[in-house]
C-alpha cells in the first residue's frame, strides 16, 4: 500500500487544479513553477495515476485528478482553518478573508460596510472576487459567498444579511414622453429594453406576477450590458427601459428623474444570503463580518 502523500504536496496539488495553472499555483505558494511541476509529478508517479493533462498553454485535471480534488479540498480547506483558528484563539482577529458574490450584492451589501469593517478589524485582508456566475466557493477557495436563496449550493449554512431588495422597472421621463407607457409587462416586447447579460452569455428574464405566480418576459434588449453601473448610465440617458435594483436608484426616483412603471405587476423582495460550508470551522473574520451585515 502508498504511504499518504505528505500534505504539503496535496496542497501543491490543489493550488494548481484551482488555477488551472503552475505559474499561477506557483505565486500563490512562493516556489518556483518548474519545483511545483516536479512536487506534483512526484505525487502522480506515487499514485500511479496521472491527476493532470499538461499542454503548452493549459492545465486541466483528469478524471483521477477531479476526484482526489473534489475530495481533499474540504479537508484541506478545514485544517488550514483550524489551525488559523487555534491561533486567533484569544487574539485579534487577522488574516485572510475570501468572499464571492455578485456584483450587486458587493455594492448593495459589502461596500456600505468596508470602512466600518476595516476599521474595527484593520488586521484582516478581505479579498472580495465580484463575480455573476453560480460559483463553487469550495473549489475556488473561497470561505463564503453571497446569493439569492434560490441559487444556494448544497451542504451550504446559509444566514440572511442585509435588507431584501426590490426590483423596480423604470425609465427616464424623456423616454417614456417619446415612446409611452407600456401598460402590462408584455408590452415590453414592442419598446427598446436594457438587458442584462451574465458571463455565460444568458440573458436575465425579466420577472413578474399575475395571480399569485411568477412569470417572466423575454424582453428585446437592443442593449444587453452585464454591470449594474452601465445599466443604471444608459436609463438615465433615456435609452430605454431597465429592470434594476430599487435601492440602487432610488435617489433618482424620487428626484423624479428616473420614474417606475409595472409597479403592480412586479414580485416580492428577494433576500441575500451569505453561506459557508458546513463542515468546516467558521473563521474569525467571517464571523465579525456576519455581525455587521447583520447588524
Amino acid at each position: 500500500m502508498n504511504r499518504i502523500p505528505d500534505l504539503n504536496v496535496l496542497a501543491a496539488f490543489a493550488a494548481v487544479a484551482r488555477h488551472q495553472s503552475f505559474r499561477k499555483a506557483a505565486e500563490e505558494r512562493g516556489v518556483s513553477a518548474s519545483a511545483l511541476s516536479h512536487t506534483v509529478r512526484g505525487l502522480e508517479e506515487q499514485m500511479n495515476q496521472r491527476l493532470l493533462n499538461r499542454t503548452t498553454r493549459s492545465v486541466t485535471l483528469t478524471a483521477a485528478g477531479e476526484q482526489l480534488f473534489t475530495q481533499i479540498v474540504p479537508s484541506l480547506t478545514a485544517i488550514h482553518q483550524a489551525v488559523n483558528d487555534l491561533e486567533n484563539s484569544g487574539r485579534a482577529v487577522y488574516g485572510t478573508l475570501r468572499l464571492n458574490m455578485p456584483h450587486s450584492a458587493a455594492q448593495l451589501l459589502i461596500a456600505p460596510i468596508l470602512s466600518d469593517y476595516h476599521r474595527l478589524y484593520p488586521a484582516v485582508r478581505l479579498e472580495i472576487i465580484a463575480d455573476d456566475r453560480l460559483t463553487d466557493i469550495v473549489r475556488q477557495g473561497c470561505d463564503a459567498g453571497i446569493r439569492f436563496g434560490q441559487s444556494l449550493q448544497p451542504e451550504m449554512i446559509a444566514v440572511a444579511v442585509g435588507n431584501a431588495q426590490q426590483f423596480s422597472v423604470v425609465a427616464s421621463a424623456d423616454y417614456l414622453r417619446r415612446y409611452g407607457e407600456p401598460e402590462v409587462p408584455e408590452a415590453l416586447l414592442s419598446h427598446r429594453c436594457i438587458g442584462r447579460v451574465f458571463p455565460s452569455g444568458k440573458c436575465y428574464q425579466w420577472e413578474f406576477l399575475r395571480d399569485g405566480r411568477v412569470f417572466t418576459v423575454a424582453v428585446p434588449g437592443h442593449l444587453a450590458l452585464s454591470h449594474e453601473s452601465m445599466i443604471r448610465s444608459q436609463v438615465l440617458e433615456g435609452n430605454g427601459i431597465a429592470y434594476v435594483y430599487r435601492s440602487l436608484i432610488e435617489d433618482e426616483i424620487n428626484s423624479g428623474t428616473l420614474q417606475e412603471i409595472l409597479t403592480a405587476w412586479l414580485p416580492p423582495p428577494e433576500q441575500f444570503y451569505l453561506y459557508y460550508y458546513g463542515r468546516r470551522q467558521v473563521p474569525a473574520a467571517l464571523k465579525k463580518l456576519i455581525e455587521l451585515l447583520r447588524a
